[in-house]
């Protein structure tokens, strides 16, 4: 088994002498290129600054990872949970959004303390073969990120403007030319662009919310674990799109790309400075999204459970309900908009996500444009086979399902992060602690018992 070797280069830090290979006859080839080089330490970290303008310097890549948490397969799977189940499934948003926090903050330690990230580290540390099965199975993972995203910007597409699903597939493809002309403008750019987009989509639903009067008493009540979420099928089927819809396997990727976008020193204090203030940036992130996927399964609550309509899993009939019901012209026309912000925020961060994977697992170097269009590709190629043959009326189901099968492949994104971070000859001064280590396994097996109790009610059935 390889070790992790970073290359000591001048725009990155220097590791000890504790992260050197034990065995330097095995090292394999180590590229020395940075994950996006386009956008590595360009963004500066003035020396001596206070603790809020550093904070302000670091913040934005937990907003980009966010997008993630708050993406259109959070939409189906809260929907329907809300309306079904009423606030019951509360609890697992909450549970969910704990271990994005957790997980995150591995990430984002990886990426600072050994200037790779886990693409990179995963390349360098396992067989050639154990990483290309890595490597196609994260593959799957994003396609099926994707394909939710694009199709909760087609769904949005036809809401607001009554485009076919398929012509509003092919629009969403051109997100790659908003990635590039905004990241040709700088990193910074980028960031504002999903931050602006994040308050669009917490405003919409704060309008939401106000005009649904949820039952807070019975929502407090929810975010109580229920024993029932575990012996119902349908309900647990639903858990698991939730948890596969928050903790989403090509984040980590990401995140341990993009905090090494800061300018941080090479030294051991300057590198645990960045690392602090990269966890408090992602921790209120994720805050920002745990409001709006609860917020979303509240409105599916308020809105339908309490009042009759039990079985609205479909967000185009959410739509169609919304303003009857809650007796608000606006509140169908916001919902569409909010969800067209959040298809485009992620097919944007999403496409970032497929550049570090396939650069980091396969070490390929392509021009941006043409790694942009590969990754998109990878997403739109299956949407539109998707809505070919199962037609506009599986979309919801089909978003479900692809956050289910995200669900399955986070333990091969999430184990590797657990054991690169607990490893002392990769991590020197940072690995885990004892606490760390067995809170981040218990959230691997937490997954992992999830996943199985699905596959055991599924097969019994």
């Amino acid at each position: 088994m390889q070790r992790l070797n970073a290359p000591q280069l001048e725009t990155e830090p220097s590791l000890n002498a504790e992260t050197a290979p034990a065995n330097p006859a095995r090292t394999v080839h180590v590229s020395t290129l940075p994950s996006l080089p386009e956008a590595h330490r360009t963004i500066p970290i003035v020396a001596g600054a206070t603790w809020f303008r550093k904070a302000l310097a670091f913040a934005g890549p937990g907003y980009l990872v966010a997008v993630g948490y708050m993406d259109p397969g959070n939409w189906a799977t809260d929907i329907a949970g809300g309306s079904k189940f009423g606030y019951t499934l509360l609890s697992v948003i909450v549970l969910s959004n704990f271990m994005a926090m957790i997980l995150q903050a591995l990430s984002a330690k990886l990426g600072i303390a050994t200037g790779r990230d886990l693409a990179q580290a995963c390349r360098e540390h396992y067989s050639r073969r154990t990483s290309f099965i890595l490597w196609v199975l994260c593959e799957i993972a994003i396609a099926a990120c994707d394909l939710a995203e694009v199709l909760g910007s087609a769904v949005a597409l036809k809401l607001l403007f009554g485009l076919p699903l398929l012509a509003g597939v092919l629009i969403t493809a051109l997100d790659v030319l908003i990635v590039l002309a905004l990241q040709g403008r700088g990193f910074r750019l980028i960031e504002a662009f999903v931050v602006t987009l994040i308050a669009s989509i917490a405003a919409c639903f704060a309008y939401e919310i106000f005009f649904a009067q949820p039952l807070w008493r019975e929502a407090a009540h929810g975010l109580i674990p229920s024993a029932e979420i575990l012996r119902n099928k349908e309900m647990l089927y639903i858990a698991i799109g939730i948890l596969g819809a928050t903790v989403m396997p090509h984040n980590l990727y990401l995140h341990s790309s993009i905090v090494q976008t800061r300018a941080f020193g090479a030294s051991v204090r300057d590198r645990r400075e960045a690392l602090h203030y990269a966890v408090f940036d992602s921790t209120l992130a994720l805050g920002f999204a745990l409001f709006v996927n609860a917020a979303i399964l509240v409105l599916g609550a308020a809105a339908f459970h309490t009042r009759g309509f039990h079985d609205v899993a479909e967000i185009a009939d959410a739509y169609k309900l919304l303003s009857p019901v809650l007796g608000a012209s606006f509140a169908s026309t916001l919902f569409a908009c909010a969800l067209l912000a959040s298809g485009q925020n992620s097919t944007l961060t999403g496409t970032l996500a497929g550049q570090i994977v396939m650069e980091g697992f396969l070490d390929i170097r392509l021009k941006p444009w043409v790694r942009r269009l590969i990754t998109r590709a990878i997403a739109i190629i299956p949407a539109v086979l998707v809505i070919g043959i199962a037609g506009e009326g599986k979309v919801t189901s089909l978003l479900i399902v692809s956050q289910v099968v995200l669900s399955f492949q986070l333990p091969f994104a999430v184990i590797p992060l657990i054991q690169f971070t607990g490893n002392r000859a990769k991590m020197g001064e940072f690995v885990n602690s004892r606490f760390t280590s067995i809170v981040a396994w218990v959230v691997a097996i937490t997954i992992l018992v999830f996943n199985a109790e699905l596959l055991w009610l599924t097969l019994r059935a």
